[in-house]
Formats: structure tokens, sequence, C-alpha cells
């Protein structure tokens, strides 16, 4: 592998290929927004072929967007940020794999939040979205923590969320527990009877799971028992990932997902006072990444 020099390219890509979208914006070497693009889901677990097809295409889309040739990403160095990079085999597989781009960086999608979130500099952040994982970088140093996936992981998340809830529902139907309106809300979304919940849990998707989050957030609220312990635990799991960043050294820590606001609400003054707003976003992370936080990749 080579490093291109950052002054020698025309363009700049920054890709953040995560599990539901993946969104590209392409800047020009002063650092001017040209264009953006979307397309599908880019993580790899729904295989390396798929995801760099959204890639590409999200790509495609920034440079239409920009009025720009489509022979524009030929002069253009990426970051991509992918979920799943961390998989046994991808990153090997990165190395091989063909893309568009004159050279492309590859990291995952927490390192290029983090980069995002904090500018380049030192930090970490906890994202709390369909999935959950605490990320950190100290000092040329990494620390992940949790993430693995739903349901093995991803404490806190929105497929978490939905899923107490509805165990939770089916003790109430048993008897285990007294019922709630809320719990009982959650049952009848799938029928009279276990069953239609049962046939539903089956196949549901972590994503199919986190709909339920927000029935659970707004009942918390409200002032169920139930979904207000669902929502306690959930800030107790985000409490641990922020004081062990801070351990880790990271000095700024950032909430980051479409459950940071609702869940940073129930969290402690004194957790509270250890986060900052986040200064960019993931796709802001992956052109750092382009511009030199790591090695690249020539094309093929």
């Amino acid at each position: 592998m080579s490093s291109a020099s950052p002054n020698s390219a025309q363009f700049y890509i920054g890709v953040d290929g995560g599990g539901s979208s993946c969104r590209a914006r392409i800047e020009d070497w002063k650092g001017r927004l040209l264009g953006q693009g979307t397309a599908g889901p880019g993580t790899t677990r729904i295989g390396l072929d798929r995801s760099m097809q959204a890639i590409r295409e999200a790509s495609e889309a920034a440079v239409r967007d920009a009025g720009l040739s489509p022979t524009a990403l030929r002069d253009t160095i990426a970051g991509v940020g992918l979920a799943g990079i961390d998989r046994k085999g991808i990153r090997d597989a990165l190395r091989s794999v063909t893309h568009p781009f004159r050279s492309v960086a590859y990291a995952s999608d927490a390192n290029i939040a983090c980069l995002g979130a904090h500018c380049g500099r030192d930090g970490g952040i906890v994202v709390l979205g369909t999935g959950s994982i605490g990320y950190a970088r100290v000092n040329g140093r990494e620390l992940r923590i949790g993430g693995y996936g739903f349901p093995i992981s991803d404490e806190a998340s929105g497929a978490n969320l939905g899923l107490q809830a509805l165990q939770l529902a089916l003790r109430a139907h048993d008897g285990r527990i007294k019922p709630t309106r809320f719990l009982l809300e959650v049952m009848e979304r799938f029928g009279p009877d276990p069953a239609g919940l049962v046939e539903w849990a089956e196949q549901a998707t972590a994503t199919e799971y986190a709909t339920l989050a927000p029935s659970v957030l707004s009942s918390a609220e409200a002032g169920d028992p139930f979904a207000k312990e669902i929502v306690a635990e959930s800030a107790r799991h985000v409490e641990v990932l922020i004081h062990s960043l801070v351990q880790f050294g990271a000095l700024r820590i950032s909430l980051l997902g479409g459950l940071s606001s609702h869940l940073a609400r129930w969290l402690s003054p004194e957790t509270l006072g250890l986060v900052s707003p986040p200064e960019g976003d993931a796709v802001a992370g992956a052109l750092l990444l382009a511009r030199g936080h790591e090695l690249t990749v020539p094309k093929g």
C-alpha cells in the first residue's frame, strides 16, 4: 500500500456506509462542498459486493449532484466508513476489492463518527440508534465497547428497548406481572394472543424491534412503571459506556444516534457534565479520513 498526498487530489469524498443507508459528500481540495448523494445500506453484513455497490451508487449520486463528470471519481481520494468492517476477513478482502476512486481509506463506521464528532481530535462517542456502541480514539489508541450486534449485545439500543418491551408484555399476558396500558398496547400490535407476537419475533430484524422504541420512550415519559424501568436500565448502560471511555482517557464524549437525545434525559447530572455536542457528522469524519488519517489503497 502507499499513501497519496492530500494536496495531489482534485476532489475528496466521504462515505458513511451504515446499516440503513449509505451517505456520501464530495468536496474540492479547499474543502468546499460540491455535492451529496445517498444509496441503500452499506453495511458489510449484507455482503461485501452489495456494500461496495451502495458505496459506488452514493458516490456517483454525489458527483451528479455536484454537476461533475462521472469520471471525476477517478480523480478523487475517498474515505469510507463501513458498518461491520471488523467481521472476520472483511479488512483483508477490502485490500483487493474493485473501487472507482483514485485511492480509498477504509475504517469502521464508529471510527469516522468519532473523527467527525471531534473534528479529528481525540475523544469518544456513544452511538445510540438501532444498535449501540462506545468508541474512543486517544493518543493513537482505540477502544471499542459493545456493538457486537443484536440480540447478544447493543444494550441501550432501539432494538434492545423493543426486545424488553416484548418480554414484559408476554409476562403480563401470562399473569406473572400486573399489566399496564403500555404492555397491553404492545400485545395488541400482534393480535389477541401470543402466537402472532412469537411468529413476528422469529423473523424480525433489529430494525423491526427498534420500531417499538418510540412507544417505550413515550410511555416512560408518561410514567408507566415498566417502560420507565426499561429506559432507566438503558440509561445505566449508557453511563457505564461514558465512564469507561473517560477512564480510557477520552476528555470529550459525544452522544450520537436517534435515541441519544431521549436517553440523555435519564442520565445523572454528573454524567451529563462529561458530554459535549458533536461538531460534525460521520460523513465529515470520512472526509477527514480521506485527507490523511489512515493509509490509502490505490486503485488496482
